[in-house]
């Protein structure tokens, strides 16, 4: 599979932040899902997709080429959406268009007006006066009107009501049909993630802790409950994290046939959801100990 973005042993270091040896890669005609706790990297690493900051050491291709290499190619293949636009709040849609489309040579009008009438948006409607869900279906209108092949999108659905949240993962899925575009999706709302995703992208503290096929994570991973007395030094161990009360544990394990197998009828369990797996993952050890 053609490796639209790849990351090679990246590192950034701030003041009080570290990006780790960070490598992964966004495959396309797929949704790779980006998840993570505030603060994680996450930002960090789509400025560094972006080429909005440098990497100290390591690698970061984008269509089989570097930033250093063929900068403004690369930036005519990506779609952007940011958590918060930033529209002139003074324009309106129709000379915000004429704006942005100077700036891609690939810049298709019809497509434009088809999203405008898909979100009920008005050519001359100002955008400083556009709802903050609008103004995000606004941003993705833009993103996907001048056939990138990357489209890059941080928390995209945050502000839109269950409705239109549907329709942009919709939207989404239906831009990867002709498996030639990719898309990379940050979002704290792992359940659009668990629809849509096709990838997942779980990073914490700066590092890489999961990477693989969506399926293949929720396959693997199982939350587990019984009594407390069923845990001991040994049987702790098939756990990445064991949250305690006085009415049992609620456990994490990767290694389901192994824990069936040792405690088989005297324990729960049922398959983890990404929320799951996140918070129980990077417990902080106030509850999950």
């Amino acid at each position: 599979m053609e490796e639209v973005v790849s990351f090679h042993h990246v590192h950034k270091t701030y003041k009080n932040f570290l990006l780790r040896d960070v490598s992964f890669s966004v495959k396309k005609g797929f949704i790779t899902g980006f998840i993570g706790p505030n603060g994680a990297g996450k930002t960090t690493t789509i400025k560094l997709m972006l080429d909005l900051v440098k990497p100290d050491s390591g690698e970061i291709n984008l269509f089989n080429q570097t930033y250093q290499s063929n900068r403004e190619e690369i930036k005519q293949r990506v779609g952007v959406v940011f958590s918060e636009h930033h529209l002139y709040q003074h324009l309106t849609i129709e000379k915000m268009k004429k704006v942005v489309s100077n700036f891609y040579s690939k810049w298709d009008d019809d497509r434009f007006e088809h999203y405008l009438k898909q979100f009920n948006l008005r050519p001359d409607q100002k955008i400083g006066q556009l709802s903050k869900g609008m103004g995000m279906k606004l941003s993705i209108a833009i993103a996907l009107s001048h056939h990138a092949d990357l489209i890059v999108l941080d928390e995209p659905t945050s502000a839109l009501d269950p409705i239109s949240r549907r329709e942009i993962l919709q939207l989404l899925m239906d831009v990867i049909q002709d498996e030639e575009k990719a898309v990379f999706f940050s979002t704290h709302i792992t359940t659009d993630l668990e629809q849509i995703a096709d990838y997942i992208l779980f990073l914490h503290n700066g590092t890489v802790l999961l990477h693989d096929e969506k399926d293949a994570i929720l396959d693997q991973h199982f939350i587990v409950r019984g009594a407390t007395d069923l845990l001991d030094s040994d049987t702790r161990k098939l756990f990445l994290q064991v949250k305690e009360t006085s009415f049992g544990f609620e456990a994490l394990t990767n290694q389901a046939s192994l824990v069936r197998r040792l405690m088989g009828d005297e324990v729960v369990m049922e398959k983890a959801s990404l929320e799951e797996i996140m918070v129980y993952t990077i417990g902080d050890g106030s509850e999950i100990r």
